[in-house]
């Protein structure tokens, strides 16, 4: 799952009885620059898999850097963690332009920081493993290991940077008839990304040993990031400045009372069945990304792959997302409903995580690869039909700041699966120092038990009571805001 799409333009076109000029509306957004613009949605789902998927497996590999696992989630996790600040660079590109443009330069700039800052991250964590091998937990460690952090949260907000204006930039230059078409188009694009990340860097990992993992991994962490500063820029070339609609959307152009986090809390906790659904979210985020930070370890240590073969892992999963899309928007939901299709989703991801547990014991592999592809179907639907029950639940009026809400919980919640995850392998290791199978059972048994809670947060969830609800409470709610 990746960030989702703000609209800071929804909440206040009431605000001003003063008459607007209407300027002339630009025309409709192509299908093929649709498609264009999810090249930048590609890069993410690339540089996504190259810390998640890669740097995660040579941090934690005992054959490489031997780094705990909990220093690694923990570090990795805090990219997430800044994540609110999300809400702020939406208001900055909304209020202030850069090199002309509300968007587009930011998405540019950030996604030049944030490649340079990834760069550095890496150069951080070798000098991290090299104190843990001489000279264990000491204060020159804890040292690597607050640089380490710092690094990978100056990523975070990097990537915060760009990817906030990108999703406002996706509502500028759509129309409501047009805007679900493109963030499908995007989404999908980002798993494609995933992909074909998963596949480069197999590619430049071949002959991996750890005599050169320092240069084969810097010269990944080059190339990779190279080609997604390209991407972002063929995504954007042109979009803004033909395609926009922010002009004419004049009601709200240059206004600073837009969405803020102290809204976003308020919204969230406005009435009961809001409150349910986000934490069935939560914990269906959970559910799906605790996993993250100790696949690519499970297939080393478990099935005896290379770190190019558990990068490919993540392709299969990828795989199996983009089937379980599909198969959920044109037969499971119009057989079963939103709120079914959602379940099935999550009590088959559960399943998967049972059988993926089960396959260590045969060492097999391919069962495994069967096994993420499973994951990846089961991960499909339930996105599929969370996404979907998430537009039952949101009022026109107000859908930005619904879904701006949503993707800060989605954000948060996976920075916190990325260090319980790295936790319970450690844990997992206490409990069974003698049983690799067991120790990575625990914290897929864990997950499964996630996801089951979701599942019945997701029995409390009533569309009926929420429609009856929440637009009065909104509406209090953003009022007050505006006055405040």
């Amino acid at each position: 799952m990746t960030d989702t799409f703000q609209d800071p333009q929804v909440i206040s076109s009431a605000a001003s009885d003063e008459p607007q000029v209407q300027l002339p509306s630009p025309p409709p957004l192509p299908l093929h620059t649709m498609f264009r613009m999810g090249l930048f949605q590609m890069g993410l789902g690339m540089m996504s898999l190259l810390t998640l998927g890669v740097l995660n497996r040579v941090m934690i590999d005992t054959d490489l850097l031997a780094i705990p696992a909990t220093v690694v989630g923990g570090s990795l996790a805090m990219y997430q963690f800044v994540s609110p600040a999300r809400v702020w660079f939406g208001q900055l590109s909304d209020a202030k332009p850069l090199f002309g443009l509300h968007r587009t330069g930011y998405i540019r700039l950030g996604a030049v920081l944030f490649t340079i800052c990834i760069f550095l991250a890496v150069q951080v964590v070798w000098g991290l493993g090299a104190s843990f091998a001489a000279t264990g937990w000491s204060w020159a460690t804890y040292g690597w290991m607050g640089l380490t952090s710092l690094m990978f949260a100056l990523y975070g907000l990097c990537v915060s940077a760009c990817s906030t204006p990108f999703a406002a930039l996706l509502v500028d230059v759509s129309d409501e008839e047009n805007r679900s078409k493109l963030v499908g188009i995007v989404w999908s694009m980002l798993m494609v990304g995933i992909a074909g990340g998963a596949i480069g860097s197999a590619v430049l990992l071949r002959g991996l040993t750890p005599e050169n993992l320092q240069s084969t991994i810097n010269q990944l962490f080059l190339v990779i990031p190279a080609v997604v500063i390209l991407l972002a820029w063929v995504a954007t070339w042109g979009v803004e400045k033909r395609y926009s609609r922010y002009g004419s959307r004049s009601t709200l152009a240059g206004r600073e009372d837009q969405i803020t986090l102290g809204t976003a809390i308020k919204v969230l906790t406005a009435n009961r069945q809001t409150l349910i659904f986000f934490s069935f979210l939560a914990l269906m985020t959970m559910g799906l990304f605790i996993q993250q930070p100790v696949l690519e370890p499970y297939g080393g240590d478990v099935f005896g792959m290379t770190v190019a073969e558990t990068t490919q892992l993540n392709a299969f999963w990828s795989l199996g997302i983009l089937a379980g899309i599909v198969l959920t928007g044109f037969l499971i939901v119009p057989k079963l409903g939103k709120q079914r299709a959602a379940r099935l989703g999550c009590l088959l991801v559960a399943g998967s995580f049972l059988l993926t547990i089960l396959s260590g014991f045969t060492g097999n592999p391919l069962l495994l690869q069967l096994c993420m592809i499973l994951f990846g179907l089961a991960s499909g639907i339930t996105t599929n039909g969370a996404i979907s029950l998430m537009l039952d639940l949101t009022a026109a009026e107000t859908a930005g700041t619904f879904i701006g809400a949503w993707g800060l919980s989605q954000a948060m919640s996976q920075a916190l699966s990325t260090l319980i995850g790295g936790a319970l392998l450690d844990v997992g290791r206490m409990l069974f120092p003698t049983s690799p199978v067991l120790t990575y059972a625990t914290v897929f048994g864990v997950e499964a038990g996630v996801m089951l809670l979701a599942v019945y947060l997701l029995g409390q969830v009533s569309v009926a009571e929420f429609r009856e609800n929440t637009r009065q409470v909104l509406t209090d709610v953003l009022a007050l805001e505006l006055d405040g």
